[in-house]
């Protein structure tokens, strides 16, 4: 072979080196759908340690000033923040398990009459025989007895996966945080030298966006929480303020938070009476209408930065392509999405 051949121009070496660039592309790709579960893990600690340092570091930048002039530690800090929010959610669950015991106590008790009454509208409207006992409506129900224990087993694990999951995230959300310059600095030195302060620059943008993001999440839940205070003391529902401070923590919860804090408050309707379950289940309902179609875009748009367009559109693809978890993750990915367009793509584009 002469100096001057290109072997890199040799059509047969241009095809093997694209076949195993796609074999590893491929490779990695089908790595990358297997460990789906903790990567996803990853990236909700990694957003959440993100959102909270600007809180973190406002602690951390607090004195002792009754022992020592030093400044917090920052696992002191970190730990501040998680005994916060682990007192509110003891103290919520002392205010919320005695006065839900009761009702859920009234309600076992008024249980035989709804049964019956559901029973005679069931057979009234034709979808079961009349005098058919519960065990027959529940072998015409359309799951069937076996596909109802299959379910009940599929709920009771994904509790349990759910669990081990919040502690996985709670655990690196804390390292991530005690580590955060660390981690920083090693991200920023991937690198070349010359690009290092435009990549710190990005990464401050999408810390600010994040924060942003956890900020917006708190006050739809703080005005979710204020509107059902509202409406349920005006219907005359009992537990009203407690009711309504599981509809603002449940609305912090993508897609199943608002229906999963509806039902303890359609509960303690029907220990009223079946017209008030009624009418707080529309309520409910409504709220959540006007939340996912103004509330989210609105506040979001403010606290992020993203017009309602694309809060709307990333909360759709999110939702669709990964359930609860892509509704989660929707907003602050489609914000950092945004950042780098912006800062590594458009800002080429803009004349010096």
């Amino acid at each position: 072979m002469s100096p001057t051949s290109q072997p890199s121009s040799d059509p047969r070496s241009l095809i093997r080196y694209a076949c195993v660039a796609l074999a590893i592309t491929l490779a990695l790709l089908w790595a990358i759908y297997l460990v789906r579960g903790p990567l996803l893990v990853i990236y909700v600690s990694a957003l959440f340690a993100t959102g909270l340092t600007p809180l973190v570091e406002t602690i951390e930048r607090q004195r002792i000033r009754v022992i020592t002039s030093r400044r917090l530690p920052r696992g002191a800090a970190i730990l501040i923040i998680y005994a916060a929010v682990i007192g509110a959610l003891a103290a919520l669950a002392t205010a919320v398990i005695p006065p839900m015991v009761m009702q859920l106590e009234e309600f076992w008790k008024e249980l035989p009459r709804y049964l019956d009454l559901a029973q005679q509208k069931l057979a009234h409207w034709g979808l079961i025989t009349a005098g058919a006992s519960f065990n027959d409506i529940l072998q015409q129900a359309p799951f069937g007895s076996g596909s109802a224990v299959a379910v009940v087993i599929a709920t009771l694990w994904g509790f349990v996966g759910g669990i081990f999951g919040l502690v996985s995230i709670l655990l690196l959300t804390f390292y991530f945080l005690v580590e955060a310059q660390d981690v920083f600095s090693l991200f920023v030195r991937l690198f070349a030298a010359e690009n290092r302060p435009r990549v710190a620059r990005v990464s401050e943008l999408v810390a600010a966006k994040i924060s942003g993001w956890l900020g917006g999440q708190m006050l739809l839940g703080l005005i979710i929480g204020s509107m059902s205070a509202i409406g349920f003391f005006f219907m005359g529902v009992p537990y009203f303020f407690v009711l309504a401070v599981i509809a603002g923590i449940g609305e912090m919860i993508p897609m199943v938070g608002p229906l999963l804090s509806a039902i303890p408050a359609v509960g303690v309707a029907l220990t009223v009476s079946p017209a008030l379950a009624i009418g707080v289940a529309a309520f409910c309902l409504g709220i959540q209408l006007v939340e996912n179609n103004v509330l989210v875009p609105k506040v979001m748009g403010q606290t992020v930065g993203l017009n309602a367009v694309t809060v709307i559109i990333a909360l759709s693809i999110g939702s669709e392509l990964l359930g609860f978890v892509g509704a989660l993750l929707a907003v602050p990915t489609a914000a950092i999405i945004q950042v780098l367009v912006e800062e590594l793509y458009l800002s080429e584009k803009d004349p010096a």
